[in-house]
C-alpha cells in the first residue's frame, strides 16, 4: 500500500502531477487546494497517497497535508455515492477547513454547491459524518450537543467565506480568498479581520 510519495515534480496540471521517485513516474489525481501548493517542476515535492486498486487499474490520489488525505478517505469510505472522483471534486471546490465548518453546522445550502452534491447527498454526508468532525474537533468531547462543535477560528474562517459569497465571490474563489487570509493572521483573528485580509 503506498501511502506517501517524496520524489521530483516532472508535470502539474490543475488536477494532476506526475512525481518521479526511485527511477519510477508516479501519475497522482490531486484536488484543485492540493495543485495551488505543488512546488515548480523540478523541485521536490512529497504527497500524501490513497489508493484504489481494481482488477484493470491502480489509481493514485494525492493529498498536500495528511489532513486532507484523511478527509477524502471518509468521504469515500464512509459516504454512500460517493466516490474518489467526487471526492476529488469537492476538495478541489472547498478547503478541509471549510468542508468540516459546514458539516458541523449542518450547512446543506453550501455544501450542496459542490460538484456532483446535490441537497439530499449533501444532507446524507453531514448525517454520515458529522459526529466525525465533533470528535476530530478541540474541545470536543464527540457527542452531538457537547462540547464546541467546531473553535471559533473555524466560525470565523465559515462566516468570513459566508460574507464573500453575498458579495458575489463563487464559494471556490472565497474559499481560497480567505484561506490565505487566514495563513497571514493570527489564530485569534475575527471574521471582520479575516475578510479585510481577504479583500486587501
Amino acid at each position: 500500500m503506498i501511502s506517501q510519495i517524496k520524489g521530483t515534480l516532472l508535470e502539474a496540471t490543475p488536477l494532476s502531477a506526475i512525481i518521479q521517485a526511485g527511477g519510477l513516474g508516479y501519475e497522482v489525481h490531486v484536488p484543485v487546494t492540493t495543485a495551488e501548493k505543488l512546488p515548480a517542476t523540478g523541485k521536490e515535492c512529497q504527497l500524501f497517497i490513497h489508493a484504489v486498486y481494481r482488477e484493470d487499474s491502480a489509481t493514485l490520489y494525492g493529498f498536500a497535508t495528511r489532513e486532507d488525505r484523511d478527509f477524502f478517505r471518509l468521504l469515500v469510505e464512509r459516504v454512500s455515492g460517493i466516490g474518489p472522483k467526487i471526492g476529488i471534486a469537492i476538495l478541489s471546490r472547498m478547503s478541509v477547513e471549510l468542508l468540516r465548518s459546514a458539516i458541523a453546522g449542518s450547512d446543506v445550502a453550501l455544501l450542496s454547491q459542490c460538484p456532483g452534491i446535490g441537497k439530499k447527498t449533501a444532507e446524507r454526508l453531514i448525517i454520515e459524518l458529522r459526529d466525525k468532525v465533533f470528535a476530530d474537533s478541540p474541545g470536543s468531547t464527540g457527542l452531538p450537543g457537547t462540547g464546541a462543535a467546531h473553535p471559533p477560528a473555524a466560525t470565523h474562517f465559515q462566516d468570513a467565506v459566508a460574507s464573500l459569497i453575498t458579495l458575489g465571490y463563487k464559494p471556490a474563489e472565497a474559499d481560497k480568498l480567505v484561506r490565505k487570509a487566514s495563513a497571514q493572521a493570527a489564530d485569534t483573528a475575527t471574521t471582520e479581520e479575516l475578510l479585510r485580509l481577504a479583500l486587501g
